[in-house]
């Protein structure tokens, strides 16, 4: 790259950054803002009309915009890095096969329309992607607030904060109640066996000294 091309691109650049420059193509119906200036006013001339080509050389591209006025052929070339353009607005595209639409001076009418670009799969997937974004940024909220309850919860009737050392260190307490709980339980059921144990002796006794007397 040479030193031209250098100064070329950083120009480029700049122009680029003060001012949006869309993508189209020849086909695409473009309105263009420009600036007029009359004496010590300054007002912006609307130009819509539908590209009939471009030419891609670095900082001195051009695009040819055509229109019909009043049954009238009107063409404007634009230099595409101009500042006297205020900005550029893509109206619809255009389905077209050729890089130069020069056949359309010649015809008016029906004749000179451009089928509309329809670019459904584009669509489809732009809908998609929003879509999977959506539901990522929903199942981050919902772990986020499932986070938030485990790390805090709120006390109903006090309202304070109890954190997860508390939480734990209540869970042993309970745990240590249950095991008391249950040892208590198991000697009281201990000492009940022996009582049952002699009671059934002593009925059984009585059974067969009843049965023995009988006989």
């Amino acid at each position: 790259m040479n030193m031209i091309d250098e100064l070329q691109n950083e120009q480029i650049e700049k122009l680029s950054a003060k001012r949006r420059i869309p993508t189209f193509a020849p086909g695409d119906t473009l309105r263009v803002n420009v600036k007029v200036v009359e004496g010590s006013r300054e007002r912006i001339q609307v130009f819509e009309g539908v590209c009939i080509g471009r030419k891609n050389a670095g900082l001195n591209s051009a695009f040819t915009v055509r229109k019909l006025s009043y049954g009238e052929g009107v063409e404007r070339v634009f230099p595409l890095y101009s500042p006297a353009i205020a900005d550029i607005d893509v109206i619809r595209r255009g389905d077209v096969r050729r890089a130069k639409l020069y056949y359309l001076r010649g015809r008016t009418g029906k004749r000179a329309r451009i089928a509309e670009k329809t670019d459904g799969y584009s669509a489809k997937i732009a809908a998609e992607e929003k879509r999977a974004a959506a539901e990522t940024r929903g199942g981050n909220e919902k772990k986020s607030r499932k986070k938030g309850r485990k790390n805090k919860v709120e006390v109903p009737e006090t309202g304070a904060a109890v954190t997860p050392a508390k939480i734990i260190e209540a869970t042993e307490v309970a745990k240590v109640k249950t095991r008391e709980t249950r040892a208590v339980t198991e000697a009281l059921e201990t000492e009940e066996k022996p009582k049952k144990t002699a009671k059934t002796r002593k009925k059984k006794a009585d059974a067969e000294d009843g049965e023995a007397g009988g006989k």
